[in-house]
């Protein structure tokens, strides 16, 4: 099937199914922050734990940003002026981010960053350079986003999720930078700290396939098909890794359900794509 070969290779630089997979998530998590009314949460919504001194101001914050970027950064000045800590920094890089400002959105996230370090608070710290290094990768300052998420690293997040999901972050900021083998490195981290999400199985396997390790891919992507078998883009790249496996069936099978699961999906083009340039499927006998 030497004809696929350039379809898939152009369609990689066109198309990430692992970037749509990532920006789902960002999306679902930005309306989870809408949503919320408890501001003591961690993770990629933009926000840290908050004791209770800080929590009904900062929740205030998130929702005037929610409401209106521009709202919540005069908030947050204002706040930190009243003595808001580097809570007021983080809603100020949360606002920032919001508008898609991911310039100031890193420096208020790095101020923040600092000035808990300086509180000694520094599994926060290393929260709040973690989200520094996603505004400087939505942004598209790879190198950038690395040394963040080196810097929250080395603040000793604690195992499990949050060190993670750094850890995927960090990969694909690697991948940007055409560092496969730091990537790898981190992936593998990833794996082992959340063994439960299908995007660190799609994101291996994908930087397999691209690495030429068809079986580690096959194996990986199964792993995430297993864990996620509606998302688009799994079934996107399980049709790429089985087409270059010479599975040509399989790829079929996998990109008609990326088309079926998400039609107006980046995924669902990119699969459509593919099948475009496949063979006719033999008449059936």
């Amino acid at each position: 099937m030497p004809f696929l070969l350039p379809l898939l290779l152009l369609g990689s630089q066109a198309y990430d199914p692992e970037i749509e997979a990532v920006m789902n998530r960002k999306r679902k998590e930005a309306a989870a922050a809408a949503a919320s009314s408890t501001p003591a949460t961690a993770g990629g919504d933009g926000r840290i734990p908050v004791p209770d001194k800080y929590a009904a101001k900062f929740q205030a914050c998130l929702d005037q940003a929610v409401e209106a970027p521009d709202k919540g950064i005069a908030f947050a000045q204002q706040w930190r002026i009243d003595g808001g800590s580097f809570y007021a920094r983080n809603c100020m890089g949360f606002a920032y981010a919001r508008a898609e400002r991911w310039a100031p959105a890193i420096i208020a996230f790095e101020q923040g960053a600092d000035e808990a370090e300086r509180n000694g608070e520094m599994v926060q710290s290393g929260r709040l350079w973690a989200q520094a290094g996603n505004a400087a990768l939505a942004g598209g300052d790879a190198a950038k986003a690395r040394d963040d998420f080196d810097a929250a690293l080395a603040r000793g997040l604690p195992d499990g999720v949050e060190k993670g999901e750094v850890h995927l972050d960090r990969a694909r900021a690697l991948v940007a930078l055409n560092d496969g083998k730091g990537a790898r490195e981190s992936l593998d981290i990833a794996l082992e700290q959340v063994a439960q999400d299908p995007l660190a199985w799609l994101l291996s396997a994908t930087l397999a396939r691209r690495s030429g390790e068809m079986k580690l891919a096959q194996a990986h992507i199964a792993r995430a098909v297993q864990l996620s078998p509606d998302d688009a883009s799994v079934a996107l790249e399980e049709g790429n890794i089985a087409v270059l496996s010479n599975h040509e069936d399989m790829a079929r099978s996998a990109w008609q359900r990326a088309v079926e699961l998400a039609p107006d999906s980046p995924a669902a083009k990119a699969a459509g794509d593919n099948l475009s340039r496949l063979p006719a499927s033999p008449p059936a006998e």
